[in-house]
């Protein structure tokens, strides 16, 4: 009988640590999936090269700082400086980047099943071309 409570107890207790690491979680996702993108003008670019930020959100899971170099008022590089993300420097974040080169624009489309990432990696590059109107 005793470890018929115990083990209640303990399935109590891992039901409500789910239940709250949910909250957080999704609490989260929901602000991430309603961060915005404030549409560079990628035609009235100086050239150089710019670092931009993204704080991550609430709990800083998704914080990023991008290099973007303009060259001729085109952007023809973006490189990912650092990431909260341990997995960060992949080949799906490096496609991210490429799609704004060939596109010039922040309008792409998000790394299959990495939408959230996305928009984050997306809003560091968007911090460094607002430095880098004209």
């Amino acid at each position: 009988m005793t470890g018929l409570v115990i083990a209640l107890v303990i399935i109590m207790l891992l039901g409500i640590g789910g239940a709250i690491g949910w909250l957080f979680l999704s609490k989260e996702h929901n602000e991430a999936r309603n961060l915005s993108l404030d549409g560079v003008d990628f035609s009235r670019l100086k050239d150089g090269t710019y670092i931009g930020e993204y704080e991550g959100g609430m709990y800083k899971w998704r914080a990023n700082k991008a290099k973007v170099v303009i060259s001729s008022g085109k952007v023809i590089d973006i490189e990912l400086l650092s990431s909260s993300d341990p997995g960060a420097k992949n080949t799906d974040q490096i496609a991210l980047y490429d799609r704004v080169i060939d596109a010039q624009s922040l309008e792409v489309d998000a790394i299959s099943g990495a939408t959230l990432t996305s928009k984050a990696y997306l809003k560091a590059v968007e911090s460094a071309l607002e430095q880098a109107k004209k």
